[in-house]
């Protein structure tokens, strides 16, 4: 026996389920099942009118949150773009008439957009949804029909799953679990479950997604619906809980972008058989109240610290829950976004970007996935060094594992912090030859595996036989000149590497952590005599954690990470590990620190002064506020078998960042305390530099 959820038992204030459910493969339209949902369906059909129900009023508090997800694998947790808190006054009126009026709303806007919601997504849902399912205002879904409806009875199948005892005071409620897939997977219809009273057949709860045909837009990769009901006046199965998810994903160049709305609703306050008139139900359905009565409205505290704490994660349990279920009761090709061979492209730099080496470089790229199979390939030319690039991949993925197969002739980059965003450096390169980058060739076959979502962490494991080779500078820059590039060593390898990463979590205290860390194991032989490297095996492991926790008015924001290669008298110079440039060692030159061992941490304090502020027409307002970040930064190198420019030694470094336009932008100066210097940086939000 499964519960159905701890907010589900506590919304009933009822009691832990007492039996036993039967685990075996649901027997799909079983006489019992049938029958259950049967009967549910002509409750519904008499809209509660033989319950004594005749109207009812209650009170709505919800949230309507706008959120944004970017990087690579989507598994960072989504960025609050927009966040509305709203009041609503819910009324019904049998058999079929409803009426909400938002008597008070408020937002918050975190970044720039001009998101407008659809009606219903600022409202609930009443009577379980009518018998033909819509949403979005017909614009997301439409026509879908409810499976407790006289068509959804012959569209669907029907599994009785698990059962619960709920214990009331002086009563027990038997509640069934009847799972729902479509006849016709390949049809508009939902996949999910419901919760029904054995007795009275009423719904308790309602726990759905939907097929992929069900979608009108394209861009849609998910919608998911939670509807709990409690049992008010003892009687009558009311709204008291709903969720709704809906997520779209980029749909040009296929960039890691992906949008979320979510809507979360608790209802209470009911007061029942009040004698509601007909006339109040005319007009719209979801209304806002006059100004006289929303301007007066009093709300307590800030919207984002009234929203609920797990409002980041990247998908809420229950919504989890309800897609790994569809995905067991469907096939895989009715829930997944259709992709055809499509351009493609991991970031605004794939396309366009400038370095020393090749000087402009044009790329492009393809991928599609059918039926778990991925082809992904990209090239491109560099002007300056005249050569091509290019990179070829096939894989099969299931939600929570991939097997890849790659072929590659590309540039690889020595060190393991990224310094700037992608689009800044080109600007930076072209104009002023400060390119932080330092690439080194690579020509590579080999195969991987991904493991996702192991408790909490994700693990990739590559094995690739390698030759490596330096490069050297083609290109001039508009000013200035560039320094050269790394002395790299020409070697031939078999790498093998293990990654492990746990994306951004909510860990003890409110902090928020996460974790990175790399293994890698290398057979290296070279027959170039010139290369003062000797054959055998190179073992390097390198670590990351950021963590970030609020603190009073403010927010400390820090990053720890370090670690070293052991590869006999002289490592390559392409394996060492680099500190040095405004992330791991600000007041000091780009991987001027480099070494067979490093350590760096860095911490600042976050807070909020006044600032600017500036209208932005349709995509709103920048609050009159700005972000003030104090630091302070060491960073240890060992050196003896590698000399650094500077050598071992400990380099501390203190200075301050100014973060406006909703902290999208960086301006930050700082100073190395020990033979550093200046140095002035601005850049693009860390957040956003895996699309730059």
């Amino acid at each position: 026996m499964r519960r159905l959820t701890r907010r589900a038992l506590a919304m009933c204030a009822l009691v832990l389920p007492l039996s036993a459910a039967n685990a075996q493969a649901p027997a799909w339209n079983a006489t019992r099942a049938r029958e259950l949902a049967e009967r549910a369906t002509a409750r519904r059909a008499l809209q509660l009118a033989d319950t004594g129900l005749r109207d009812y009023s209650a009170l709505a508090h919800g949230f309507v949150t706008f959120l944004a997800q970017v990087g690579e694998g989507l598994t960072e947790p989504p960025k609050i773009v927009k966040a509305d808190e709203l009041v609503s006054e819910i009324y019904w009126l049998a058999p079929n008439r409803s009426k909400q009026r938002i008597v008070g709303r408020r937002d918050t806007l975190l970044l720039p957009t001009d998101i407008s919601y659809h009606r219903d997504h600022l409202g609930i849902v009443q009577n379980n949804f009518p018998s033909i399912i819509r949403l979005g205002d017909g614009d997301e879904v439409r026509d879908v029909p409810h499976p407790l409806s006289t068509e959804g009875l012959e569209a669907y199948d029907f599994a009785i799953t698990d059962s619960l005892d709920l214990q009331l005071p002086g009563r027990r409620i038997q509640v069934l679990e009847v799972k729902v897939r479509p006849r016709d997977d390949r049809a508009a219809r939902v996949i999910g479950a419901l919760y029904i009273d054995r007795e009275e057949a009423q719904v308790v709860r309602m726990a759905f997604t939907f097929t992929r045909a069900a979608f009108l837009d394209d861009a849609l990769e998910d919608l998911s619906v939670v509807i709990e009901n409690s049992l008010v006046s003892g009687r009558f199965w009311l709204p008291r809980r709903q969720e709704i998810e809906i997520q779209r994903g980029g749909s040009w160049l296929d960039y890691p972008i992906r949008g979320i709305i979510r809507g979360r609703w608790e209802i209470g306050d009911y007061k029942v058989n009040t004698g509601l008139q007909p006339g109040f139900f005319g007009g719209q359905e979801i209304v806002l109240a006059p100004r006289a009565v929303s301007d007066t409205f009093h709300f307590a505290g800030k919207v984002l610290d009234s929203l609920p704490p797990d409002v980041r994660a990247v998908s809420d349990a229950d919504v989890r829950q309800v897609r790994e279920e569809a995905r067991a009761l469907v096939r895989a090709q009715a829930l997944a976004r259709p992709q055809a061979l499509i351009p493609a492209a991991n970031g605004i730099s794939d396309v366009a970007h400038v370095n020393r080496v090749e000087g402009l470089a044009l790329g492009a790229g393809v991928t599609s996935r059918v039926h778990g199979v991925g082809l992904q390939a990209r090239g491109r030319y560099g002007i300056d060094d005249r050569e091509g690039k290019g990179f070829v991949g096939l894989d099969y993925r299931r939600p929570r594992a991939a097997v890849r197969v790659s072929a590659r002739r590309d540039f690889r980059e020595a060190g393991d912090i990224v310094e700037r965003s992608g689009v800044v450096n080109s600007l930076a390169a072209q104009e002023f030859g400060a390119d932080d980058t330092d690439p080194y060739g690579v020509q590579s076959v080999g195969t991987g595996l991904d493991l996702l979502g192991r408790r909490g962490f994700n693990l990739h494991l590559d094995v690739t036989l390698e030759r490596q080779r330096p490069l050297s500078v083609h290109a001039t820059p508009a000013f200035g000149s560039y320094e050269p590039t790394i002395p790299a060593a020409k070697l031939r390898t078999v790498r093998g590497a293990l990654r492990v990463d746990r994306p951004t979590t909510l860990s003890w205290f409110g902090t928020e952590v996460r974790l990175d860390g790399e293994l890698r194991v290398a057979r290296i032989s070279t027959d170039d005599q010139a290369v003062p490297v000797a054959d055998g095996v190179l073992t390097r492991a390198f670590a990351a954690a950021a963590i970030e926790r609020p603190t009073g008015a403010g927010r400390l924001v820090a990053l720890v990470a370090g670690g070293g290669v052991h590869g006999g008298a002289r490592v390559p110079m392409q394996d060492l590990v680099y500190l040095g440039g405004p992330v791991s060692a600000a007041g000091y030159g780009y991987h001027q620190l480099a070494g067979d061992a490093a350590v760096m941490a860095s911490m600042e304090w976050r807070v909020a002064a006044p600032g600017p502020s500036l209208n932005l027409g349709r995509f709103g307002k920048v609050p009159g506020t700005l972000t003030l970040a104090p630091l302070v930064q060491a960073a240890w190198i060992h050196a003896h078998s590698a000399p650094s420019a500077l050598g071992s030694g400990v380099y501390p470094s203190v200075g301050i960042a100014v973060l406006p336009l909703f902290d999208l932008v960086r301006l930050q100066v700082a100073r190395g305390l020990h033979k550093g210097r200046w140095t002035f940086n601005v850049d693009i939000s860390r957040d956003f530099w895996g699309i730059l």
